[in-house]
């Protein structure tokens, strides 16, 4: 937790990023959860913060999150709401993440929703556990050409209690991603992410593990070398058949 209020930023701001429009209203509904956040690095964060204005919120958690992983954090990702039951975050379709023909790139989008379906896992996954992005399924059906992006990832109380209460698991956490800006009528994108999680006692012993495997690969194989040099040292003429 230390090293999360680390990444606070000094001065806090009621304003919102320049990159972000200010015009754009976070796609979210108040939620009418009666489930208590559980208590992890993530909701303590959430829990200094939550009496600062909106605007300056978001920031903070933007910044203090985009530190916490490095390479989003580099891409302009914004956290708009940050809560157990939903998370929004949204980006710029600016020329740093467009891709040959001024959409932006797939590679943007996947990580927007990537973000998203993360954190709101991390936000309900007790502090011993570990997450891993298993698979995702994302249908590209149409270029997004201009506007704002925004990725919305839901979890129900029934799904939240359904994490907490399995310490080894997975779940497909659906996502939701809006060009806010387009002119154009169809309808959003649609991801699906699977997130597995596992005891991190569990990951530690397989890494504990391999290590021990490897140690095993290397004393065998010193032993081999080390039978080899007796056999020849026991057998001085064996490599010189034939030799006058």
């Amino acid at each position: 937790m230390s090293g999360l209020l680390k990444k606070l930023p000094i001065k806090l701001t009621n304003k919102l990023p320049a990159k972000v429009s200010e015009n754009t209203k976070p796609a979210v509904k108040k939620s009418n959860s009666t489930l208590k956040p559980i208590s992890n690095q993530f909701t303590k964060l959430l829990s200094i913060t939550k009496y600062l204005p909106a605007g300056a919120r978001s920031s903070i958690l933007s910044k203090a999150f985009g530190k916490v992983v490095p390479y989003v954090g580099t891409t302009g990702i914004y956290y708009e709401t940050v809560e157990p039951n939903q998370v929004v975050v949204s980006l710029n379709n600016t020329k740093s993440v467009q891709n040959h023909i001024g959409s932006v790139h797939a590679v943007a989008i996947t990580l927007l929703a990537e973000t998203a379906t993360g954190f709101i896992l991390g936000l309900n996954l007790p502090s011993d556990r570990v997450l891993l992005i298993k698979s995702y399924s994302l249908n590209f059906y149409r270029p997004i050409k201009k506007g704002q992006m925004a990725a919305i990832a839901s979890l129900s109380d029934e799904q939240r209690l359904d994490i907490l209460n399995t310490p080894k698991g997975e779940m497909v956490i659906p996502c939701v991603i809006h060009d806010r800006e387009s002119d154009s009528d169809r309808d959003p994108i649609v991801v699906e992410m699977t997130w597995a999680w596992i005891p991190k006692s569990e990951l530690e012993a397989r890494r504990q593990g391999k290590a021990n495997e490897k140690s095993a690969e290397v004393d065998t194989e010193s032993h081999n070398k080390a039978e080899a040099v007796e056999t020849e040292q026991d057998n001085p003429s064996a490599d010189n058949d034939g030799a006058v």
